[in-house]
């Protein structure tokens, strides 16, 4: 008799999505093949960020559920503003290039490196998400679990607070 397949843990199954969404980059031309949304510049003008929808699949057996892959592109120097997420999103971030400082909730900001990743749970609140490199670029996967019918899955804050010399807010 077969042996029962194993559970998976939250955070081995939020790593399979991540996977999953990574395989979906493909190569090359994948992302090119992605609609882009190309942000605002950064305060110096020189810089961007680009987010581009990679991966969008439902989740087979949980109704009402999506898995998106997410791939944002800073240029040096380059940040988001504050912002929220859909209020249902679960999402995992794995920065892919570069250095990324991000700033969670109450947490203190911190700098991820290549291969470093975490977790925003629903309601979060990023404060602080930029490339921690002026001279560098640096790219992140996002890996959000949401529902269905959220279409907006970032949502910047509606004020943002002044912030000196063009450094993220935060800062």
């Amino acid at each position: 008799m077969p042996s029962p397949r194993p559970r998976l843990r939250r955070p081995a199954w939020a790593i399979l999505c991540g996977l999953a969404a990574a395989l979906a980059l493909g190569g090359p031309g994948a992302a090119s093949q992605s609609p882009r949304l190309d942000r605002a510049p950064a305060s110096d003008g020189a810089h961007h960020v680009r987010v581009t929808l990679v991966y969008q699949h439902a989740i087979p057996g949980v109704p009402g559920k999506s898995v998106k892959g997410v791939l944002v592109e800073y240029g040096p120097g380059a940040s988001s503003p504050s912002h929220r997420h859909a209020k249902s999103a679960l999402i995992y971030a794995t920065v892919l290039q570069g250095s990324i400082r991000s700033k969670v909730n109450d947490q203190p900001e911190r700098i991820y490196r290549a291969g470093d990743n975490w977790t925003e749970m629903p309601g979060d609140h990023h404060l602080v998400s930029a490339n921690a490199s002026r001279t560098e670029p640096a790219r992140l996967l996002a890996v959000f679990i949401v529902d269905d019918q959220d279409r907006e899955l970032t949502i910047p804050d509606t004020k943002q607070p002044a912030s000196p010399a063009g450094m993220p807010p935060g800062r």
